[in-house]
Protein backbone atom coordinates (compact mmCIF):
# COMPACT_ATOMS: atom_id res chain seq x y z
CA UNK A 1 0.00 0.00 0.00
CA UNK A 2 1.12 3.56 -0.74
CA UNK A 3 0.47 6.21 1.90
CA UNK A 4 0.72 9.99 1.51
CA UNK A 5 1.30 11.54 4.95
CA UNK A 6 -0.33 14.90 5.71
CA UNK A 7 -2.25 16.59 8.53
CA UNK A 8 -5.59 16.55 6.67
CA UNK A 9 -7.47 17.79 3.63
CA UNK A 10 -8.70 21.33 4.34
CA UNK A 11 -11.16 23.41 2.35
CA UNK A 12 -8.44 25.92 1.50
CA UNK A 13 -5.75 23.72 0.01
CA UNK A 14 -2.11 24.55 -0.41
CA UNK A 15 0.02 23.29 -3.26
CA UNK A 16 0.82 20.20 -1.18
CA UNK A 17 -2.81 19.09 -1.01
CA UNK A 18 -3.31 19.79 -4.71
CA UNK A 19 -0.18 17.74 -5.46
CA UNK A 20 -1.51 14.84 -3.36
CA UNK A 21 -4.84 14.90 -5.15
CA UNK A 22 -3.19 14.77 -8.57
CA UNK A 23 -0.86 11.98 -7.45
CA UNK A 24 -3.77 10.02 -5.98
CA UNK A 25 -5.61 10.17 -9.30
CA UNK A 26 -2.47 9.21 -11.22
CA UNK A 27 -1.82 6.17 -9.04
CA UNK A 28 -5.45 5.12 -9.19
CA UNK A 29 -5.35 5.33 -12.98
CA UNK A 30 -2.50 2.81 -12.81
CA UNK A 31 -4.35 0.53 -10.34
CA UNK A 32 -2.01 1.24 -7.44
CA UNK A 33 -3.74 1.07 -4.02
CA UNK A 34 -3.08 4.27 -2.10
CA UNK A 35 -4.44 6.35 0.75
CA UNK A 36 -3.93 9.81 2.20
CA UNK A 37 -3.04 9.57 5.88
CA UNK A 38 -4.43 12.43 7.97
CA UNK A 39 -2.77 12.84 11.35
CA UNK A 40 -4.96 15.55 12.88
CA UNK A 41 -8.55 15.33 14.02
CA UNK A 42 -11.02 17.55 12.22
CA UNK A 43 -14.77 17.18 12.43
CA UNK A 44 -15.10 17.97 8.70
CA UNK A 45 -12.23 15.77 7.48
CA UNK A 46 -14.42 13.39 5.50
CA UNK A 47 -16.67 16.15 4.18
CA UNK A 48 -13.78 18.22 2.80
CA UNK A 49 -11.90 15.17 1.54
CA UNK A 50 -14.98 13.78 -0.22
CA UNK A 51 -15.65 17.18 -1.75
CA UNK A 52 -12.09 17.14 -3.13
CA UNK A 53 -12.69 13.75 -4.73
CA UNK A 54 -11.11 11.60 -2.00
CA UNK A 55 -13.56 8.90 -0.96
CA UNK A 56 -13.35 7.03 2.34
CA UNK A 57 -11.50 4.13 0.71
CA UNK A 58 -8.60 6.49 -0.01
CA UNK A 59 -8.52 8.28 3.34
CA UNK A 60 -7.02 7.03 6.60
CA UNK A 61 -7.32 9.34 9.58
CA UNK A 62 -5.38 8.45 12.71
CA UNK A 63 -8.29 9.38 14.95
CA UNK A 64 -10.74 7.54 12.69
CA UNK A 65 -8.55 4.45 12.96
CA UNK A 66 -8.81 4.29 16.75
CA UNK A 67 -12.40 5.57 16.93
CA UNK A 68 -13.55 2.88 14.46
CA UNK A 69 -14.96 5.58 12.20
CA UNK A 70 -13.03 5.06 8.98
CA UNK A 71 -16.34 4.29 7.31
CA UNK A 72 -19.56 5.50 8.90
CA UNK A 73 -22.97 5.99 7.34
CA UNK A 74 -23.65 9.73 7.43
CA UNK A 75 -26.61 11.02 9.40
CA UNK A 76 -28.13 14.48 9.30
CA UNK A 77 -28.03 15.33 13.02
CA UNK A 78 -30.22 18.19 14.24
CA UNK A 79 -31.06 19.58 17.66
CA UNK A 80 -34.19 17.42 17.73
CA UNK A 81 -31.99 14.31 17.73
CA UNK A 82 -30.08 15.28 20.89
CA UNK A 83 -30.94 13.80 24.30
CA UNK A 84 -29.94 15.98 27.25
CA UNK A 85 -31.36 13.56 29.85
CA UNK A 86 -33.89 16.10 31.09
CA UNK A 87 -37.58 16.72 30.51
CA UNK A 88 -39.64 19.83 29.82
CA UNK A 89 -36.82 21.67 28.03
CA UNK A 90 -37.37 24.68 25.78
CA UNK A 91 -35.34 25.58 22.72
CA UNK A 92 -34.69 29.13 21.51
CA UNK A 93 -33.20 29.78 18.08
CA UNK A 94 -30.49 32.46 17.90
CA UNK A 95 -30.19 32.25 14.12
CA UNK A 96 -27.86 35.24 13.83
CA UNK A 97 -25.35 33.31 15.97
CA UNK A 98 -26.12 29.94 14.33
CA UNK A 99 -27.12 28.27 17.58
CA UNK A 100 -29.97 27.16 19.79
CA UNK A 101 -30.26 27.87 23.50
CA UNK A 102 -31.67 24.95 25.47
CA UNK A 103 -33.21 25.92 28.82
CA UNK A 104 -34.83 24.24 31.79
CA UNK A 105 -38.40 25.12 32.62
CA UNK A 106 -37.12 27.63 35.23
CA UNK A 107 -35.03 29.41 32.58
CA UNK A 108 -31.65 27.96 33.60
CA UNK A 109 -29.49 27.20 30.58
CA UNK A 110 -28.70 23.55 29.87
CA UNK A 111 -26.79 23.91 26.61
CA UNK A 112 -25.88 25.99 23.61
CA UNK A 113 -26.20 23.96 20.41
CA UNK A 114 -24.09 25.35 17.58
CA UNK A 115 -25.14 24.39 14.08
CA UNK A 116 -23.94 24.66 10.49
CA UNK A 117 -26.31 26.99 8.71
CA UNK A 118 -24.92 25.95 5.32
CA UNK A 119 -25.79 22.28 5.84
CA UNK A 120 -29.35 22.21 7.09
CA UNK A 121 -28.48 23.22 10.65
CA UNK A 122 -26.39 20.12 11.20
CA UNK A 123 -25.16 20.03 14.81
CA UNK A 124 -21.52 21.17 15.12
CA UNK A 125 -21.11 21.23 18.91
CA UNK A 126 -22.96 21.43 22.21
CA UNK A 127 -21.74 23.58 25.11
CA UNK A 128 -22.99 21.99 28.32
CA UNK A 129 -23.76 23.87 31.58
CA UNK A 130 -24.36 22.55 35.08
CA UNK A 131 -27.12 23.62 37.46
CA UNK A 132 -25.00 26.57 38.65
CA UNK A 133 -24.43 27.95 35.16
CA UNK A 134 -20.86 26.68 34.79
CA UNK A 135 -19.60 25.42 31.46
CA UNK A 136 -18.30 21.93 32.15
CA UNK A 137 -17.85 20.36 28.72
CA UNK A 138 -18.14 20.90 24.97
CA UNK A 139 -19.11 18.04 22.68
CA UNK A 140 -17.98 18.21 19.05
CA UNK A 141 -19.84 16.25 16.40
CA UNK A 142 -18.30 14.79 13.29
CA UNK A 143 -19.89 16.13 10.10
CA UNK A 144 -21.15 12.59 9.52
CA UNK A 145 -23.48 12.99 12.48
CA UNK A 146 -22.01 11.49 15.66
CA UNK A 147 -20.26 12.75 18.79
CA UNK A 148 -16.52 12.51 18.30
CA UNK A 149 -14.66 14.80 20.73
CA UNK A 150 -15.45 15.87 24.30
CA UNK A 151 -13.61 18.78 25.89
CA UNK A 152 -13.83 18.83 29.69
CA UNK A 153 -13.47 22.18 31.46
CA UNK A 154 -11.88 22.99 34.82
CA UNK A 155 -13.49 25.28 37.44
CA UNK A 156 -11.49 28.25 36.08
CA UNK A 157 -13.14 27.74 32.66
CA UNK A 158 -10.08 26.27 30.93
CA UNK A 159 -9.83 23.05 28.96
CA UNK A 160 -8.65 20.37 31.38
CA UNK A 161 -8.58 17.36 29.07
CA UNK A 162 -10.05 16.04 25.86
CA UNK A 163 -11.53 12.66 24.97
CA UNK A 164 -12.14 11.12 21.57
CA UNK A 165 -14.90 8.54 21.61
CA UNK A 166 -16.28 5.81 19.39
CA UNK A 167 -19.84 6.24 18.03
CA UNK A 168 -21.08 4.10 20.94
CA UNK A 169 -19.37 6.39 23.47
CA UNK A 170 -16.22 4.47 24.42
CA UNK A 171 -13.21 6.68 25.10
CA UNK A 172 -10.19 5.60 23.04
CA UNK A 173 -7.92 8.68 23.08
CA UNK A 174 -7.32 11.35 25.71
CA UNK A 175 -5.00 14.28 26.03
CA UNK A 176 -4.30 16.46 29.05
CA UNK A 177 -3.71 20.18 29.50
CA UNK A 178 -1.27 21.54 32.09
CA UNK A 179 0.54 24.84 32.50
CA UNK A 180 4.07 25.05 31.16
CA UNK A 181 6.93 27.06 32.72
CA UNK A 182 5.43 30.22 31.23
CA UNK A 183 2.01 29.57 32.69
CA UNK A 184 0.51 28.72 29.30
CA UNK A 185 -1.83 25.75 29.01
CA UNK A 186 -0.30 23.07 26.82
CA UNK A 187 -0.95 19.43 26.01
CA UNK A 188 1.35 17.36 28.22
CA UNK A 189 0.38 13.81 27.44
CA UNK A 190 -1.67 11.44 25.32
CA UNK A 191 -3.52 8.29 26.39
CA UNK A 192 -4.61 5.58 23.96
CA UNK A 193 -6.68 2.44 24.23
CA UNK A 194 -5.82 0.48 21.10
CA UNK A 195 -7.93 -2.04 19.20
CA UNK A 196 -7.04 -4.78 21.70
CA UNK A 197 -7.89 -2.56 24.66
CA UNK A 198 -4.23 -2.21 25.62
CA UNK A 199 -3.44 1.16 27.21
CA UNK A 200 -0.53 3.25 25.91
CA UNK A 201 0.77 6.65 27.00
CA UNK A 202 2.74 9.15 24.93
CA UNK A 203 4.37 12.47 25.77
CA UNK A 204 3.39 14.12 22.47
CA UNK A 205 1.14 13.61 19.48
CA UNK A 206 4.30 12.97 17.46
CA UNK A 207 5.00 9.84 19.49
CA UNK A 208 1.37 8.77 19.20
CA UNK A 209 1.58 9.24 15.43
CA UNK A 210 4.78 7.19 15.31
CA UNK A 211 2.96 4.35 17.10
CA UNK A 212 0.08 4.65 14.65
CA UNK A 213 2.37 4.55 11.60
CA UNK A 214 4.00 1.40 12.94
CA UNK A 215 0.57 -0.18 13.31
CA UNK A 216 -0.38 0.86 9.77
CA UNK A 217 2.88 -0.58 8.47
CA UNK A 218 2.09 -3.88 10.20
CA UNK A 219 4.46 -6.53 8.95
CA UNK A 220 6.05 -4.04 6.58
CA UNK A 221 6.31 -3.73 2.83
CA UNK A 222 4.51 -0.38 2.51
CA UNK A 223 5.56 2.87 0.86
CA UNK A 224 5.22 6.12 2.84
CA UNK A 225 5.50 9.47 1.05
CA UNK A 226 5.93 12.23 3.62
CA UNK A 227 4.35 15.40 2.23
CA UNK A 228 4.41 17.39 5.50
CA UNK A 229 7.88 16.83 6.86
CA UNK A 230 7.39 17.95 10.47
CA UNK A 231 4.52 15.51 10.99
CA UNK A 232 6.66 12.40 10.81
CA UNK A 233 10.21 13.22 9.70
CA UNK A 234 11.60 11.37 12.70
CA UNK A 235 8.84 8.76 12.95
CA UNK A 236 9.52 7.39 9.48
CA UNK A 237 13.16 6.81 10.41
CA UNK A 238 12.05 4.57 13.30
CA UNK A 239 9.60 2.15 11.70
CA UNK A 240 10.03 -1.30 13.23
CA UNK A 241 9.32 -3.25 10.04
CA UNK A 242 10.76 -2.69 6.56
CA UNK A 243 9.13 0.09 4.56
CA UNK A 244 10.11 2.37 1.71
CA UNK A 245 10.14 5.91 3.10
CA UNK A 246 10.13 8.96 0.86
CA UNK A 247 10.93 12.49 2.00
CA UNK A 248 9.16 14.76 -0.48
CA UNK A 249 10.60 18.28 -0.71
CA UNK A 250 7.70 20.59 -1.49
CA UNK A 251 9.70 23.74 -0.87
CA UNK A 252 13.26 24.95 -0.85
CA UNK A 253 15.55 22.97 1.42
CA UNK A 254 17.47 26.17 2.18
CA UNK A 255 16.28 29.13 4.20
CA UNK A 256 17.57 31.35 1.40
CA UNK A 257 16.49 29.63 -1.80
CA UNK A 258 18.80 31.82 -3.85
CA UNK A 259 21.80 30.58 -1.87
CA UNK A 260 20.95 26.88 -1.57
CA UNK A 261 24.45 25.56 -0.94
CA UNK A 262 25.44 27.79 1.97
CA UNK A 263 22.43 29.37 3.69
CA UNK A 264 20.81 27.97 6.82
CA UNK A 265 18.36 25.14 6.29
CA UNK A 266 14.63 25.57 5.96
CA UNK A 267 13.56 24.59 9.49
CA UNK A 268 10.74 22.44 8.08
CA UNK A 269 13.36 20.12 6.59
CA UNK A 270 16.21 20.46 9.07
CA UNK A 271 15.75 17.09 10.78
CA UNK A 272 15.13 15.26 7.52
CA UNK A 273 18.16 16.73 5.78
CA UNK A 274 20.43 16.05 8.74
CA UNK A 275 19.19 12.45 8.67
CA UNK A 276 18.83 12.19 4.91
CA UNK A 277 20.32 8.71 4.63
CA UNK A 278 17.74 7.25 7.00
CA UNK A 279 15.12 7.60 4.27
CA UNK A 280 14.82 5.31 1.28
CA UNK A 281 14.48 8.18 -1.17
CA UNK A 282 14.32 11.94 -1.55
CA UNK A 283 12.00 13.51 -4.12
CA UNK A 284 12.37 17.00 -5.55
CA UNK A 285 10.08 18.61 -8.09
CA UNK A 286 12.84 19.99 -10.33
CA UNK A 287 16.23 18.76 -11.45
CA UNK A 288 17.79 21.99 -10.24
CA UNK A 289 16.72 21.24 -6.67
CA UNK A 290 17.80 17.60 -6.92
CA UNK A 291 21.24 18.72 -8.07
CA UNK A 292 21.52 21.21 -5.19
CA UNK A 293 20.50 18.58 -2.62
CA UNK A 294 23.12 16.18 -3.97
CA UNK A 295 25.80 18.88 -4.05
CA UNK A 296 25.20 19.93 -0.46
CA UNK A 297 24.32 16.68 1.33
CA UNK A 298 25.91 13.92 -0.80
CA UNK A 299 23.12 11.48 0.07
CA UNK A 300 23.49 7.74 -0.24
CA UNK A 301 19.69 7.54 -0.33
CA UNK A 302 18.19 7.52 -3.82
CA UNK A 303 17.18 10.87 -5.31
CA UNK A 304 14.36 11.36 -7.81
CA UNK A 305 13.07 14.34 -9.74
CA UNK A 306 9.28 14.18 -10.12
CA UNK A 307 7.05 17.18 -10.91
CA UNK A 308 4.35 17.62 -8.32
CA UNK A 309 2.01 18.92 -10.97
CA UNK A 310 0.11 16.94 -13.57
CA UNK A 311 -1.81 18.47 -16.45
CA UNK A 312 -4.78 16.21 -17.30
CA UNK A 313 -5.07 14.94 -20.85
CA UNK A 314 -8.42 16.69 -21.26
CA UNK A 315 -6.69 20.02 -20.60
CA UNK A 316 -3.82 19.24 -22.97
CA UNK A 317 -6.31 18.23 -25.67
CA UNK A 318 -8.75 21.12 -25.15
CA UNK A 319 -9.19 23.70 -27.93
CA UNK A 320 -6.65 26.47 -27.63
CA UNK A 321 -7.87 29.97 -26.86
CA UNK A 322 -6.24 32.64 -28.99
CA UNK A 323 -5.09 35.96 -27.61
CA UNK A 324 -7.81 37.71 -29.58
CA UNK A 325 -10.42 35.93 -27.43
CA UNK A 326 -8.77 36.84 -24.11
CA UNK A 327 -9.26 40.07 -22.19
CA UNK A 328 -6.51 42.42 -23.31
CA UNK A 329 -4.26 43.51 -20.48
CA UNK A 330 -5.43 40.92 -17.97
CA UNK A 331 -2.66 39.79 -15.62
CA UNK A 332 -3.39 37.20 -12.94
CA UNK A 333 -1.65 35.79 -9.89
CA UNK A 334 -2.93 32.67 -8.14
CA UNK A 335 -1.26 32.30 -4.77
CA UNK A 336 -1.77 32.64 -1.04
CA UNK A 337 -1.70 36.33 -0.24
CA UNK A 338 1.29 35.80 2.03
CA UNK A 339 4.56 37.65 2.74
CA UNK A 340 6.76 35.18 0.85
CA UNK A 341 4.70 35.66 -2.33
CA UNK A 342 5.59 39.38 -2.37
CA UNK A 343 2.56 40.36 -4.37
CA UNK A 344 3.35 43.98 -3.58
CA UNK A 345 6.21 43.64 -6.10
CA UNK A 346 3.66 42.67 -8.71
CA UNK A 347 1.49 45.68 -7.85
CA UNK A 348 4.52 47.96 -8.33
CA UNK A 349 5.15 46.40 -11.73
CA UNK A 350 1.50 46.81 -12.74
CA UNK A 351 1.68 50.48 -11.77
CA UNK A 352 4.52 50.94 -14.27
CA UNK A 353 2.65 49.01 -16.96
CA UNK A 354 -0.53 50.99 -16.39
CA UNK A 355 1.21 54.24 -17.33
CA UNK A 356 1.60 52.96 -20.90
CA UNK A 357 -1.15 50.32 -21.12
CA UNK A 358 -4.19 51.76 -19.32
CA UNK A 359 -6.23 48.60 -20.04
CA UNK A 360 -4.01 46.47 -17.78
CA UNK A 361 -5.57 44.80 -14.74
CA UNK A 362 -4.19 42.50 -12.05
CA UNK A 363 -6.52 39.95 -10.47
CA UNK A 364 -5.10 38.16 -7.41
CA UNK A 365 -6.71 34.85 -6.44
CA UNK A 366 -5.89 33.12 -3.17
CA UNK A 367 -6.79 33.04 0.49
CA UNK A 368 -5.41 35.66 2.84
CA UNK A 369 -2.56 34.63 5.11
CA UNK A 370 -3.18 36.08 8.62
CA UNK A 371 0.55 36.51 9.38
CA UNK A 372 1.25 39.87 11.04
CA UNK A 373 -2.42 40.83 10.96
CA UNK A 374 -2.75 40.09 7.24
CA UNK A 375 0.38 42.06 6.41
CA UNK A 376 0.61 40.84 2.80
CA UNK A 377 -3.00 41.73 2.04
CA UNK A 378 -2.57 45.16 3.63
CA UNK A 379 0.54 45.83 1.52
CA UNK A 380 -1.40 45.13 -1.66
CA UNK A 381 -4.28 47.33 -0.51
CA UNK A 382 -1.98 50.17 0.58
CA UNK A 383 -0.07 50.21 -2.72
CA UNK A 384 -3.33 50.01 -4.66
CA UNK A 385 -4.49 53.12 -2.88
CA UNK A 386 -1.10 54.87 -3.15
CA UNK A 387 -0.92 54.36 -6.92
CA UNK A 388 -4.65 54.96 -7.46
CA UNK A 389 -5.11 51.47 -8.90
CA UNK A 390 -8.57 50.88 -7.46
CA UNK A 391 -10.48 48.70 -9.92
CA UNK A 392 -7.22 47.82 -11.66
CA UNK A 393 -5.67 45.70 -8.91
CA UNK A 394 -8.31 43.36 -7.51
CA UNK A 395 -8.11 40.92 -4.59
CA UNK A 396 -10.46 38.15 -5.65
CA UNK A 397 -10.09 35.68 -2.78
CA UNK A 398 -9.89 31.91 -3.08
CA UNK A 399 -11.41 30.20 -6.11
CA UNK A 400 -11.95 26.59 -7.13
CA UNK A 401 -12.52 27.57 -10.76
CA UNK A 402 -9.01 28.55 -11.84
CA UNK A 403 -9.59 27.23 -15.36
CA UNK A 404 -12.01 30.06 -16.12
CA UNK A 405 -9.50 32.54 -14.70
CA UNK A 406 -6.67 31.25 -16.89
CA UNK A 407 -8.77 31.01 -20.03
CA UNK A 408 -9.38 34.75 -19.95
CA UNK A 409 -5.91 35.91 -18.88
CA UNK A 410 -2.88 36.85 -20.96
CA UNK A 411 -0.08 36.91 -18.38
CA UNK A 412 0.64 35.13 -15.10
CA UNK A 413 2.90 37.18 -12.80
CA UNK A 414 5.10 35.63 -10.10
CA UNK A 415 7.40 37.48 -7.68
CA UNK A 416 7.88 35.00 -4.82
CA UNK A 417 10.94 34.86 -2.59
CA UNK A 418 10.98 31.06 -2.95
CA UNK A 419 8.89 28.24 -4.36
CA UNK A 420 8.90 24.47 -4.25
CA UNK A 421 7.40 24.10 -7.72
CA UNK A 422 4.36 26.38 -8.10
CA UNK A 423 1.42 24.43 -9.41
CA UNK A 424 -0.39 27.63 -10.33
CA UNK A 425 2.07 28.74 -12.99
CA UNK A 426 2.18 25.19 -14.40
CA UNK A 427 -1.61 25.19 -14.67
CA UNK A 428 -1.50 28.66 -16.19
CA UNK A 429 0.76 27.67 -19.08
CA UNK A 430 -1.45 24.63 -19.75
CA UNK A 431 -4.20 27.15 -20.52
CA UNK A 432 -1.94 29.21 -22.77
CA UNK A 433 -1.17 31.95 -20.24
CA UNK A 434 2.27 33.51 -20.67
CA UNK A 435 4.43 33.47 -17.54
CA UNK A 436 6.57 36.38 -16.35
CA UNK A 437 8.54 35.45 -13.24
CA UNK A 438 11.54 36.20 -11.11
CA UNK A 439 14.46 33.81 -11.48
CA UNK A 440 13.43 32.10 -8.25
CA UNK A 441 14.24 28.64 -6.92
CA UNK A 442 12.54 26.28 -7.38
CA UNK A 443 10.01 25.70 -10.13
CA UNK A 444 9.16 28.98 -11.84
CA UNK A 445 12.63 29.23 -13.40
CA UNK A 446 12.16 25.68 -14.68
CA UNK A 447 8.51 25.78 -15.75
CA UNK A 448 9.00 29.08 -17.58
CA UNK A 449 11.49 28.73 -20.42
CA UNK A 450 12.77 32.20 -21.10
CA UNK A 451 11.75 33.40 -24.53
CA UNK A 452 9.61 30.34 -25.28
CA UNK A 453 6.57 30.38 -22.98
CA UNK A 454 7.32 33.53 -21.03
CA UNK A 455 10.16 35.43 -19.42
CA UNK A 456 12.43 34.83 -16.45
CA UNK A 457 13.89 38.09 -15.11
CA UNK A 458 16.51 38.84 -12.48
CA UNK A 459 15.48 38.09 -8.90
CA UNK A 460 13.89 41.12 -7.17
CA UNK A 461 13.81 43.24 -10.36
CA UNK A 462 10.17 44.24 -10.57
CA UNK A 463 11.10 46.91 -13.13
CA UNK A 464 12.13 44.04 -15.43
CA UNK A 465 8.77 42.35 -14.77
CA UNK A 466 7.06 45.53 -15.94
CA UNK A 467 9.31 45.84 -19.00
CA UNK A 468 8.60 42.29 -20.14
CA UNK A 469 4.86 42.75 -19.68
CA UNK A 470 4.97 45.95 -21.73
CA UNK A 471 6.93 44.17 -24.44
CA UNK A 472 4.22 41.52 -24.65
CA UNK A 473 1.26 43.89 -24.55
CA UNK A 474 2.75 46.08 -27.29
CA UNK A 475 3.46 43.14 -29.59
CA UNK A 476 0.36 40.98 -30.18
CA UNK A 477 2.29 38.60 -32.45
CA UNK A 478 4.88 37.99 -29.74
CA UNK A 479 2.14 37.45 -27.14
CA UNK A 480 0.50 34.86 -29.37
CA UNK A 481 3.82 33.13 -30.05
CA UNK A 482 4.51 32.90 -26.31
CA UNK A 483 0.99 31.62 -25.65
CA UNK A 484 1.50 28.89 -28.25
CA UNK A 485 4.78 28.05 -26.53
CA UNK A 486 2.99 27.86 -23.17
CA UNK A 487 0.50 25.34 -24.52
CA UNK A 488 3.29 23.24 -26.02
CA UNK A 489 5.50 23.29 -22.91
CA UNK A 490 2.67 21.96 -20.74
CA UNK A 491 3.13 18.54 -22.37
CA UNK A 492 6.14 18.07 -20.07
CA UNK A 493 3.59 17.58 -17.25
CA UNK A 494 1.26 15.13 -18.98
CA UNK A 495 0.06 12.13 -16.93
CA UNK A 496 2.18 9.77 -19.03
CA UNK A 497 5.32 11.85 -18.55
CA UNK A 498 4.90 12.23 -14.79
CA UNK A 499 3.96 8.55 -14.44
CA UNK A 500 7.27 7.56 -16.03
CA UNK A 501 9.06 9.55 -13.32
CA UNK A 502 7.03 7.98 -10.51
CA UNK A 503 7.46 4.52 -12.00
CA UNK A 504 11.22 4.79 -11.59
CA UNK A 505 10.76 5.36 -7.86
CA UNK A 506 8.15 2.62 -7.53
CA UNK A 507 10.43 0.16 -9.32
CA UNK A 508 13.23 1.03 -6.89
CA UNK A 509 10.82 0.62 -3.96
CA UNK A 510 9.79 -2.82 -5.15
CA UNK A 511 13.43 -3.92 -5.50
CA UNK A 512 14.39 -2.41 -2.14
CA UNK A 513 11.52 -4.02 -0.26
CA UNK A 514 12.16 -7.35 -1.94
CA UNK A 515 15.76 -7.16 -0.78
CA UNK A 516 14.68 -6.38 2.79
CA UNK A 517 12.78 -9.69 2.94
CA UNK A 518 15.97 -11.69 2.66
Amino acid sequence: MLYFVNFGMPDYKSGIEHAELKRLQLFEDHQLPCKIIARDWNRTLHMTANAAGVDDDHLLGMFDYYQHTEKVMSKHLTVADLDFGLQNLTTQDESEKHRYIVNRKNGAMVARVNYDDQHGRQVVSTEMFDGYGNLYCVNFYDSRGFKSLIQWYSPDNKIDNEEWVTPDGKTVIRDYYKKDVHGKLTKTGWWLSDHQGIIHQFATIDRLFEFFLNQVNGEGGNIFILDRSLLADDALTRLKKPAYTVMHLHNSQAGDAQNPLHSILNNNYEYALNNINKYSAIVSATQRQTDDVIARFHPTSKTFTIPVGIVPDKVLQAPRITEAKRTFGKVVAVARVAPEKRLDHLVRAINEVHKQVPEVTLDIYGYYDPTNKYEAKRKVEDLTKKYHLEGIVNLKGYTNDVASVYNDAQIFGLTSVMEGFDLAIMEAISHGVVGVTYDVNYGPNDIIQDGKNGYVVDFNDWHAIADRMLELFKNPQLMQKMSDGAYESANRYSPDSVWQDWNKLLTDAKQTLKGSEK
